[in-house]
């Protein structure tokens, strides 16, 4: 039960990432990295056993941290989206933890 649910929050996240992606016509690549990088995430983020009292900030954490090398990748190319994915890798990835607390995955 709990790989399934894991499994479904990071399909609703995943969407939720890449919904503007295919609005603003984002390369299909792109779209589906980020879509596989957030069905991904909660194994690693629910896997992980840090900030124990501040469980609130793990997923944020986690998040960032595997992000940083694409991030990189991505800002020899563009500058902008640089930004926006650390943004969102931040705040989807404290939902998915915030959900996977509540839920007990953690």
């Amino acid at each position: 039960m709990n790989f399934l649910l894991t499994l479904l929050i990071g399909i609703v996240v995943g969407v939720i990432d890449v919904l503007p992606m295919i609005k603003m016509k984002v390369d299909k690549y792109s779209t589906l990295s980020a879509f596989v990088y957030y069905l991904i995430i909660p194994f690693v983020i629910f896997g992980v056993n840090w900030f124990e009292n501040l469980w609130w900030l793990r997923g944020g954490v986690v998040s960032i941290l595997m992000a940083i090398p694409v991030i990189i990748l991505v800002a020899k190319e563009d500058k902008k989206s640089p930004i926006a994915m650390t943004i969102m890798s931040i705040i989807l990835g404290s939902i998915i933890g915030v959900v996977g607390h509540f839920f007990n995955l953690m």
